[in-house]
């Protein structure tokens, strides 16, 4: 059959009840687009190019090796102009012809292959190779038009055929499967060029590589690429679950053994699903249809539980695997388009948006009741894709009402001056220093199809199909001459079963006779998302002993009770950078009972940890809102449990900033000029933060900032840092008291230094930002009115307290009622303090998922035991939310 036949046939539009969009809004919404686009392209040819992304924070490119590794995030990167390799598709379908042949010529003259460097084959393939073949597909189609490119000489088909010949090395094992990263100078070697030493890969990334090898074989006539491509889909499909037909999220790259068994259609698997359907629309091949098929009907009977899409087991399909979703299976809906299945794909994407209105994006993990469970938006396009599939088969005006919701929300609350900002927490709408160059391959790619006329476009979309990345394959494609050399994976016995196929396309009008059908699919979704009220778990008492020192009355810098752990054996030892680890030796106690009193010290330490993870306050917002910010920039700061509650005030406090002399802010304010009627600016350490607040707010001061001085801190990488009181009463401490990490904290010290008056709104969360721009800019002032002394103390104090926990230690038996104790060679859990001060205010356990929502944990209401759980239960919960987030990345994020 071929392929075209099979695309949705949107034979009837569907007529909507609601109030349909004027041409001249459409064109206006268009026009929007196309000026974000520039705003984002612009900035970074101008600020970052030839890195691969821009920092639109701090306007400059992120360069591999020169700023702060970000994990496995970084494979993306490559030295090779990601970003504007990524975009070149996107000029065209924009009409920007002319740029897009400059663009072409730095592509050129300037892109490297052979670096030295490691990067993800996912990645790669999707971004860098998919983008050169998307720009080669439009370079031939402008060529054939007889007015650009006439100079084109398959330059860049040139360029991709050499970038899949560095790819290559990673299918050489024996299942087939990639290896997830290749070094693009020395391809699989091992550990000295820090490749071939893995043995697992997700779904995806073994599974999302047809497309784009498949059109490399057929535009350059060389059958290698689409073979192995080919290789690695037939192991996946084998080594599915035979009675779920559903496949796990990582596999051994050897042994085909699943090592995440957990299935969804999210991170980790989603684009496996689209490609084997996609493969089949490009390539004609009825064997990847049968295949899409059985694993949707899979999909629809285990996963799919409208309106929601949860995870469950492989071998147990019935057993749901977590309780929340992640941003990426934001795709799906458009994916069911494209298989014709409009109604649950109606039902998915409207309870998507009603989350998205609710917090402005997409969380990167959401709740099933709709809560915030990984805070960060790193500006995905799932979303908007699926909005625009969902108006091309429907024709409901409601999705150009969505697509404009989009767009307010990026121009609000991610517009920077450089481009656009990631959001680090939606909660807070603070910043991240990231563009992704998905945000430019699709983003806008979507958004303009979605409101652009037919007229509007260069060429007939309808002839390619799109990638995961966004890039243009043309449909063409599919009567090019093809042959194998390399041995498949299929068996000889699977043969084509005819009920697996839908052979007609759906008439949406006889889908829907009703025009108000689609409306009362929305209404009850959005009911439930807006009636969805979380409430925190009450709080339950930690442990039944009461040793002679509570955990919650413990202050670190009392020696009285330095004198009581170590009478029960716990001992404090200070690391490097400023925190303290509390360890316990049984032997070293002065008795059988001091050294149980020491255990369940450490034990009650982390159950009040793990509660008041649960009950602890929201991050809050420091946004930049004078001249040249004007509002666009947010930092996210880390609360205090004392002084104004920021979340009950309507305003929030605004105030120009100034640096507290002395800066430490632990004696008497010596510039106290300047600072009355300020936000003082603070060093942490020496002393107390509510003595720090104390002395600013003598001082005169309306609120005050705290930077933390420990170089390199951010929350980036760091959890929620909270600031407690000092163990009196601190009703008399007014002003709002907020932290800052130093790399957040130097953003605003080097704001300060530059233009001297710096203006900035202290919240729960950021304010609305489209102010309109031009008119604050006419009314900023030029002259600087407050100076911005800076003087810096020495570093020196004590911020958390880690307690270790590993194997226990055989207990003799004069001491058989003492409770197992740890070892201080392998630490395991943390719990924070705050600086020298004996209230735990953050489990350090989330110091490796810093972008995760302190109360991720909780269940949905309704279950009540989750507060009754073990502390093991906890951590074993804690630890599967790690793996899956830390999956995640690996996917890229």
């Amino acid at each position: 059959m071929p392929p075209a036949l099979f695309i949705l046939m949107l034979l009837g539009a569907l007529c909507s009840s609601g109030q349909a969009m004027s041409r001249e809004e459409k064109h206006k919404l268009r026009n929007q687009v196309v000026e974000m686009f520039d705003h984002a392209y612009q900035n970074y040819m101008d600020h970052a190019y030839p890195a691969d992304e821009l920092m639109p924070l701090t306007c400059r490119g992120r360069v591999r090796g020169l700023e702060p590794s970000r994990g496995d995030v970084d494979d993306a990167l490559g030295k090779f102009s990601l970003t504007l390799i990524d975009t070149l598709d996107t000029l065209v379908l924009l009409n920007k012809t002319t740029e897009f042949e400059a663009a072409v010529r730095r592509v050129l003259s300037d892109v490297r292959l052979d670096n030295d460097i490691v990067v993800s084959v996912f990645e790669t393939n999707i971004r860098v190779l998919g983008g050169l073949l998307g720009g080669h597909s439009m370079a031939v189609m402008l060529k054939e038009g007889g007015q650009h490119m006439q100079w084109y000489q398959d330059e860049l088909l040139h360029m991709a055929k050499d970038l899949g010949l560095r790819l290559l090395p990673a299918f050489n094992t024996s299942s087939g499967l990639p290896y997830p990263r290749v070094n693009l100078k020395y391809g699989v070697r091992g550990p000295e060029t820090r490749t071939g030493t893995e043995t697992d890969t997700c779904t995806a990334c073994a599974g999302t590589i047809i497309l784009e090898f498949a059109a490399l074989s057929r535009f350059t006539g060389d059958p290698v690429f689409e073979a192995h491509a080919r290789r690695a889909l037939d192991f996946l499909w084998e080594k599915r679950q035979r009675n779920s037909n559903l496949v796990g999220t990582t596999i051994n790259i050897h042994s085909g053994e699943w090592v995440r068994r957990d299935s969804g259609v999210g991170a980790g698997i989603d684009s496996y699903y689209e490609y084997l359907l996609k493969a089949y629309v490009l390539l004609g091949d009825d064997q990847f249809l049968q295949r899409f098929n059985i694993h949707y009907a899979s999909i629809m009977k285990y996963i799919s539980q409208p309106p929601l899409l949860l995870d469950v087991h492989i071998h147990k399909p019935l057993l749901p695997a977590r309780t929340w979703m992640d941003s990426l299976l934001a795709f799906f809906p458009g994916l069911q388009v494209l298989k014709g299945d409009i109604r649950p794909a109606i039902e998915t994407h409207e309870m998507l948006y009603q989350v998205t209105k609710k917090h402005n994006f997409l969380p990167e993990a959401f709740t099933t009741d709709f809560r915030v469970h990984w805070a960060q938006h790193p500006l995905r396009p799932e979303f908007a894709e699926s909005t625009y599939f969902l108006y091309k088969a429907t024709g409901d005006p409601y999705y150009l009402e969505a697509g404009r919701t989009i767009l307010d929300n990026l121009n609000r609350f991610a517009r920077v001056p450089c481009g656009f900002a990631a959001m680090k927490d939606v909660r807070t709408g603070s910043h991240e220093d990231r563009m992704d160059s998905f945000f430019l391959a699709e983003m806008f790619k979507y958004l303009f199809l979605l409101f652009a006329d037919t007229e509007d476009l260069p060429f007939d979309v309808e002839d390619y199909i799109f990638t995961t990345e966004a890039h243009l394959l043309p449909l063409s494609l599919s009567t090019a001459p093809h042959s194998s050399s390399i041995p498949s994976n299929r068996t000889s016995e699977e043969e084509l079963d005819d009920s697996n196929f839908d052979w007609t396309c759906p008439n949406t009008r006889l889908l829907f006779p009703d025009p108000a059908f689609p409306r009362n699919l929305r209404e009850p979704i959005r009911s439930a998302v807006d009636k969805s009220c979380p409430r925190p778990a009450p709080y339950r008492e930690p442990g039944m002993g009461r040793p002679p020192l509570r955990a919650q009355d413990f202050m670190a810098n009392n020696p009285e009770h330095l004198e009581l752990l170590r009478r029960m054996g716990v001992s404090l030892i200070h690391l490097k950078d400023g925190r303290v680890q509390l360890v316990q030796h049984a032997t070293q106690a002065v008795s059988a009972v001091a050294a149980e009193d020491g255990v369940r010290f450490m034990q009650e330490m982390m159950e009040l940890s793990s509660q008041q993870q649960k009950e602890q306050l929201p991050p809050r917002a420091i946004q930049i809102v004078s001249h040249p910010f004007f509002g666009r920039v947010v930092l996210t700061a880390g609360p205090a449990q004392f002084g104004t509650d920021l979340s009950k005030s309507s305003t929030g406090v605004r105030g120009f900033v100034t640096v507290a002399e002395p800066y430490s802010g632990c004696t008497e304010i010596t510039n106290a000029d300047y600072v009355q009627g300020h936000i003082a600016l603070l060093q942490r350490g020496q002393c107390m933060f509510a003595e720090k607040a104390r002395h600013i707010q003598k001082a005169g001061a309306i609120g005050g900032i705290v930077i933390d001085d420990n170089e390199g801190s951010s929350s980036d990488t760091a959890p929620l840092f909270q600031m407690a009181g000092d163990g009196r009463s601190t009703d008399d401490i007014t002003l709002p008291l907020l932290f800052l990490f130093h790399k957040e904290g130097n953003i605003l010290l080097e704001a300060l230094k530059e233009y001297r008056e710096v203006e900035v709104l202290l919240s729960d969360k950021a304010r609305d930002r489209g102010v309109d721009v031009q008119e604050a800019e006419e009314d900023c002032q030029s002259e600087a009115t407050t100076p911005a002394s800076f003087s810096p103390t020495s570093q020196s104090q004590m911020s958390t307290v880690e307690l270790d926990e590993s194997a226990p230690e055989e207990v003799p038996p004069s001491q058989e009622e003492v409770s197992p104790v740890e070892e201080d060679t392998s630490p395991a859990e943390e719990v924070s303090l705050l600086e020298e001060e004996a209230r735990t205010t953050e489990a350090e356990t989330d110091v490796a998922q810093p972008k995760e929502e302190k109360d991720s944990r909780e269940e949905p209401e309704g279950d009540t035991d989750s507060s009754n759980q073990s502390v093991d239960e906890l951590l074993a919960d804690w630890r599967e939310d790690l793996e899956a987030f830390q999956q995640m990345e690996k996917d890229e994020l």
